[in-house]
């Protein structure tokens, strides 16, 4: 999981803009970095590089700060998300939470499952037969 997220975060651009949202959110819920630095079990130094764009939590901090900041982690990676996806989200996180404990080989079952449903998806899309009369 922590690969997706490296993965998806490569540049110091985005790394700064999570930072930043991290840090909107923190203060849209009157809370000091030291508290949410506390909430989620970490140093003020590690929290203050999540807020400074310098790193990026692994998958379990990162749950945890979406919960606590009550947000989605997609809007915390991607600054996106609407009420459907947060609403949806909060089952998955329980369920990403959960996993973060399982064996690595474990979590990659589960990553690969997930791979195939978006597969599935995104190839049930396109075959979707075109409508000529809603042109």
């Amino acid at each position: 999981m922590t690969d997706v997220i490296d993965e998806i975060m490569q540049t110091e651009e985005q790394r700064r803009a999570f930072g930043l949202r991290l840090k909107e959110l923190r203060k849209q819920q009157h809370k000091t970095q030291k508290e949410v630095a506390t909430r989620i079990g970490l140093q003020l130094s590690q929290y203050n590089k999540y807020e400074s764009g310098m790193h990026i939590p692994p998958a379990d901090k990162l749950i945890t700060l979406a919960e606590l900041l009550v947000t989605s982690i997609d809007y915390l990676l991607l600054g996106s998300s609407n009420e459907t996806s947060s609403i949806r989200n909060t089952r998955l996180l329980e369920r990403f939470k959960a996993l973060s404990q399982c064996q690595p080989e474990e979590q990659e079952t589960v990553i690969k499952l997930i791979d195939a449903v978006i597969v599935k998806h995104r190839v049930e899309s396109a075959l979707q037969p075109v409508d000529p009369e809603k042109k």
